[in-house]
């Protein structure tokens, strides 16, 4: 998927802990942190007089360590040295809740509630749609090559019962570094994929991406052409398994795996048929500004300040898709940074100086990722160009709430430009109440990814298989 920065601010490393052994028992609290978006982080801790844990359900974070821990009958103070998080409460009188703040940057609003002995607070999340063993089909851990990028790529075959050989489906995943599951904030969407469709009789592949995982191989200097490579590479592997179907091998990829599906299928007659998760029918240069504007708008920007920046973005990346040297693009953001600054109430009174080491330190922060090659090609990169050539099957899906490739104007462009190829076997659906992830939503910011319980809509599963099913001659 397009990267979003989420405003996440107990992102924190998933440590292996061993706790020591004390006969001092510890007083579970559940709490939770007011974030600047008017959303909410809930926590828990388990604190003794000088020492503590902390798990935090939506960064997969479970018994953390905590420091500077300090119980009293009047004030509740512990903190995350690595986070620079410090929290401090005042107990109640009867001492069953607290309220205070956690400073980290800015003051935020904490409040905290003791649960009786025996109570337990949930440290994880809960995700029903996720498979458990024993599964009515067969897994095969594989390993397959791409000679070219010298990246051999460690993945899963899920095989249905019975005999074969059997349609496959090939599952290339978003963007950012990825494993064979998708895994992103608590939820494993390809595992979930992976499992209904191999009881629907279709087997499938999924792969961690290079350099992920099992995998080999350089993830932070390849493209969206890369792993387009990688993607083939997977196809060209399922032609040598007897258990597959060489016709019948298809490709589903989920947002830039959107874009990934149809540069393969247009180099390729080994695609039998290919579907876009939410992809996308744009350049990324056109698509990154409205992405952005629609999410901060949805977390309560006004929209007159949402399209004031996203113009900024617009005129960022327009430079870099004209391709302007890495020291024009960071004088470009460091104007940007100030313009908005400038702007902004909270820093009106700043002195030049002090505004000017605020945009040096988001230049030295966005630069990079900025002028990568993955973004440059991304941002460049025309998926109308790839789709007017593909000549096989096509489902395109989108949620209907999806801010990160909003449905109308890129299904639109999809339909248009696989219509202007002479594709005669399209189908186009928008899928109502659903987000990105496909999962059923309320707004559909990324901010409640991690909080929706379901992983992907049971509904657009069922279009998925049924589609697949009828497209290989199972139905």
């Amino acid at each position: 998927m397009p990267r979003i920065l989420l405003a996440l601010f107990l992102l924190l490393a998933l440590f292996p802990l061993a706790r020591a052994q004390e006969t001092e028992q510890a007083v579970t609290w559940v709490g939770s942190v007011e974030l600047p978006d008017g959303s909410s982080l809930d926590f828990s801790v388990e604190l003794k007089h000088d020492s503590g844990t902390i798990s935090i359900p939506l960064q997969q974070v479970l018994d953390l360590p905590l420091d500077g821990v300090a119980v009293s009958d009047k004030k509740l103070v512990f903190s995350i040295a690595l986070a620079g998080a410090e929290w401090s409460l005042d107990l109640a009188q009867d001492g069953q809740s607290a309220t205070g703040v956690l400073k980290q940057g800015a003051e935020l609003k904490t409040t905290m509630k003791r649960l009786a002995p025996g109570e337990h607070a949930q440290k994880t999340l809960r995700r029903p749609q996720e498979p458990k063993t024993p599964f009515p089909y067969e897994s095969v851990e594989v390993k397959f090559e791409n000679k070219e990028a010298h990246a051999k790529l460690a993945g899963t075959l899920t095989l249905p019962k019975g005999a074969g050989p059997f349609p496959c489906a090939v599952l290339v995943t978003g963007s950012g570094p990825q494993d064979r599951d998708e895994s992103l904030m608590g939820h494993r969407p390809f595992l979930v994929i992976a499992d209904h469709l191999t009881r629907a009789g279709i087997a499938v592949l999924r792969y961690d991406d290079r350099g992920v995982a099992k995998s080999t191989g350089k993830f932070s200097k390849a493209t969206t052409e890369d792993f387009a490579n990688d993607a083939l590479a997977a196809v060209a592997f399922l032609k040598t398994r007897p258990e597959i179907d060489a016709k019948r091998i298809g490709i589903i990829g989920h947002s830039e795996g959107g874009i990934v599906a149809p540069i393969c299928a247009a180099r390729s007659q080994d695609v039998a048929f290919i579907v876009l998760l939410a992809g996308t029918g744009m350049r990324g240069a056109e698509l990154m500004p409205l992405q952005s504007k629609l999410i901060n708008i949805a977390s309560g920007m006004a929209a007159d300040k949402a399209q004031a920046e996203a113009h900024d973005t617009a005129e960022i990346y327009a430079k870099l898709v004209a391709g302007a040297s890495d020291a024009e693009l960071k004088e470009c953001i460091r104007a940007m940074a100030l313009r908005q600054m400038k702007s902004a109430p909270e820093m009106k009174d700043l002195s030049e100086e002090a505004l000017a080491k605020k945009a040096d330190a988001v230049v030295a922060e966005q630069a990079p990722e900025l002028l990568s090659p993955w973004f440059r090609c991304f941002l460049a990169l025309d998926p109308r160009t790839n789709l007017l050539h593909v000549t096989c099957p096509v489902l395109a899906l989108n949620g209907e709430k999806d801010l990160q490739v909003p449905p109308k104007e890129n299904l639109a462009l999809i339909r248009s430009a696989l219509e202007e190829g002479g594709n005669k076997d399209v189908t186009i659906r928008e899928l109502p109440g659903l987000n990105h992830l496909f999962q059923t939503c309320t707004t559909g910011a990324p901010a409640e990814y991690a909080r929706i319980e379901e992983t992907f809509a049971p509904a657009a599963l069922e279009v998925l298989a049924s589609w697949i099913r009828k497209h290989t001659g199972l139905e």
